[in-house]
């Protein structure tokens, strides 16, 4: 999946200021993760629907990722109506389902469903590097935003070795099954690819050191506010205002 597939577009959302999409996300999204009430948490999904629309994303693929995320929030659904206390409204067998662990699940599935939307909006419509740049220019630590800048940059090339690695296993006539040969494989396999990434990236080092690199990016261009930043900044506050009113 191409984290950078939203990026691509020519909506209004797409040319905002890059600062103004974290602090916006930054801001809109610790709004809803503290709100406790679940009318103010399902208006909320308001706001990135919008942006969604704004952006003129392809809804299937934004479905898709939804999908993705909603994933990991099904576990909550397996364990929090039966571990949360609470008015029992359902007993299977031994086992009693808690109104309160289903309301607390459904809270939690609006608000991630939220923040997941509006990351999508906004910060997945800029490239990554633009994302870093426009973090160097928040005064982000050097270290952090060099940390996100290599993850990113390199982590397809890692993924690219591992691949590699694999097929070259499976011209060698290695068919994964469950006994003690195959674990013993993949444990050799996940050792080689931390061997050869910990050797590739001793190279990079010593290539950008012979480039000058001295542990700072220098930033030769700067962003500019548009009026349709100020709107975003004015939108995102009033509405997070009215949630926390809500709330």
């Amino acid at each position: 999946m191409d984290i950078e597939e939203f990026a691509l577009g020519n909506s209004w959302v797409h040319r905002s200021d890059p600062r103004i999409k974290i602090s916006v996300s930054l801001l809109f999204s610790v709004v809803v993760a503290v709100n406790s009430s679940l009318l103010a948490s399902s208006l909320a999904l308001i706001f990135p629907i919008i942006l969604v629309i704004a952006s003129r994303l392809d809804v299937k693929k934004v479905l898709i990722r939804m999908a993705v995320a909603n994933g990991f929030i099904l576990f909550l659904w397996l364990f929090l109506p039966f571990t949360f206390p609470g008015e029992v409204v359902y007993s299977l067998g031994p086992v009693d389902i808690h109104r309160e662990g289903l309301l607390y699940a459904l809270l939690l599935t609006v608000k991630s469903n939220a923040i997941v939307l509006t990351v999508i909006a906004l910060l997945g419509t800029s490239p990554v590097f633009t994302l870093v740049h426009a973090m160097s220019h928040m005064w982000v630590p050097q270290k952090i935003v060099h940390l996100f800048f290599f993850c990113f940059r390199y982590i397809h090339v890692i993924h690219e070795e591992y691949h590699r690695l694999l097929n070259a296993m499976k011209v060698r006539g290695f068919r994964p099954r469950t006994n003690m040969h195959t674990y013993r494989t993949y444990a050799y396999l996940v050792g080689m690819l931390l061997v050869k990434s910990f050797d590739r990236s001793t190279r990079i080092l010593d290539a950008m050191k012979c480039r000058g690199f001295k542990g700072k990016f220098y930033i030769l261009h700067d962003y500019g506010m548009r009026r349709t930043d100020y709107a975003l900044v004015a939108a995102t506050v009033l509405f997070s205002l009215g949630l926390l009113v809500l709330r």
